[in-house]
């Protein structure tokens, strides 16, 4: 009986400490680091990430996640070192198309096709923006994903308008309307447009709206695969159209050194009519803006003039939006992680603030929101989209036209060079 009894007692506690082995079963896995950067430096937003990181390592004890938050510019360039070193973070922000392409065929990144397509796919087809997706990856493989994806416009102040006495329910649909606003704000003593050139970003998207118009998506293709150039006709025109903005002077003085940060500091405290902007611009008029609210419901927001000579879609979008790639180190737990930070309840939770949400369930958020809600049908209803130049080429390219668009912004080249600079990198670079 006492050794009955002893056998019993040592299987309880077999069984006890077994139990305390399995229960919670990360306890017994191997501790993981994951190292993430992304660039969302608004406290409020940054917040937003920083919750879902504590909530998955609260969920997976054996999970330690390394934040670091970047600014845009500063990113990028440490991105390309620690790239060169080859050494890249587990996740790191990515906008997709040929610079996530290059950093694949260097061997910087993880294929995570399997886990995308695993379960008949279940994680990839819950991406309502499929073509998004694809710039996340070339030839089968993935190596990242978006998490917010969205189309850029031209934000105004509904007030300055109607000071200047232009009507703010209907603002300019053309090119030579939008070209008479911005007369007509001058004249009554408005800036009609911010602009944060000196991060050069923020520039080229006049310029490349301005070809997609002019050019559509044949001209964009044909140069991309050289079948045509960037010399042709529409980004020379798409130049010359620019400078004929730039010669009316409509952007606020220093424009010229100014960051995004400036430029949403001025559009958020009404200091200026309009900006060309993506969706995240109105995350960043309230965090630079006196107020720390922007101008609330004197924001609106309307498409990019068409050019109705022009042989682009009117409804053809310029845009993007950010994701996350996964390093070529990265362990299954990073993946894992990028898998809940676009599931619906984040998705859903991140449209509450700025968001624009690239998974199914998650848009309905927006439907109260007259801004965002008119964004997302924008998007969603482009016949052509297309991804921000200086994240679809390669980075060199990318650079020229950075560089060239900067030019014409301060009249030191003409549209004529500025669009053999970049062709001239683009034969170099595509070959």
């Amino acid at each position: 009986m006492r050794l009955l009894k002893n056998f019993l007692i040592l299987a309880l506690v077999v069984g006890v400490v077994g139990g305390l082995v399995g229960l919670p079963r990360s306890q017994a896995q191997e501790q993981v680091t994951i190292t993430w950067w992304h660039i969302t430096t608004n406290p409020p937003d940054r917040a937003y990430w920083d919750e879902l990181a504590a909530e998955y390592m609260e969920a997976n004890p054996h999970v330690n996640i390394e934040i670091t938050v970047l600014e845009n510019e500063a990113f990028k360039s440490q991105l390309v070192t620690v790239m060169q070193a080859g050494e890249p973070p587990d996740l790191f922000q990515s906008w997709g198309g040929g610079v996530l392409w290059q950093y694949a065929d260097a061997g910087m990144v993880r294929n995570i096709a399997p886990e995308l397509e695993a379960n008949d796919g279940e994680w990839k087809n819950s991406f309502t923006t499929q073509a998004a997706l694809e710039l996340y990856g070339q030839n089968g493989e993935y190596y990242g994903v978006p998490w917010t994806w969205g189309a850029v416009g031209v934000f105004y102040n509904k007030a300055l308008f109607e000071q200047a006495g232009l009507d703010p329910d209907n603002p300019p649909a053309t090119w030579d309307e939008f070209i008479e606003a911005v007369q007509t704000l001058k004249d009554a003593g408005i800036t009609p447009i911010a602009l944060g050139e000196g991060d050069k970003w923020p520039g080229h998207f006049w310029w490349v709206y301005l070809a997609t118009r002019l050019g559509g998506e044949e001209a964009f293709i044909n140069a991309y695969n050289r079948e045509g150039s960037f010399a042709d006709e529409p980004f020379v025109k798409a130049g010359e159209y620019l400078q004929q903005l730039v010669a009316l002077e409509p952007f606020q003085e220093g424009f010229m050194s100014s960051t995004f940060g400036d430029e949403g500091r001025v559009m958020g405290n009404g200091e200026a009519a309009m900006e060309l902007q993506g969706q995240f611009a109105v995350s960043n008029m309230a965090a630079n803006s006196e107020s720390g609210e922007g101008i609330g419901d004197d924001l609106g927001w309307f498409p990019f003039p068409a050019i109705p000579e022009g042989a682009g879609n009117p409804n053809d979008v310029l845009g993007g939006g950010d994701g996350f790639a996964v390093g070529k180190d990265a362990p299954d737990e990073a993946i894992d992680f990028l898998k809940f930070i676009t599931s619906v309840d984040a998705q859903r939770r991140g449209a509450e603030l700025w968001i624009l949400p690239t998974v199914a369930g998650a848009e309905d958020v927006l439907a109260d929101d007259p801004i965002m809600s008119t964004i997302l049908q924008a998007r969603n209803e482009a016949p052509y989209f297309q991804l921000y130049y200086d994240q679809f080429l390669p980075p060199a390219v990318a650079q020229t036209v950075l560089d060239a668009v900067q030019g014409l912004f301060a009249n030191e080249i003409t549209p004529e060079e500025a669009a053999a600079m970049i062709e001239e990198s683009a034969a170099f670079e595509l070959g």
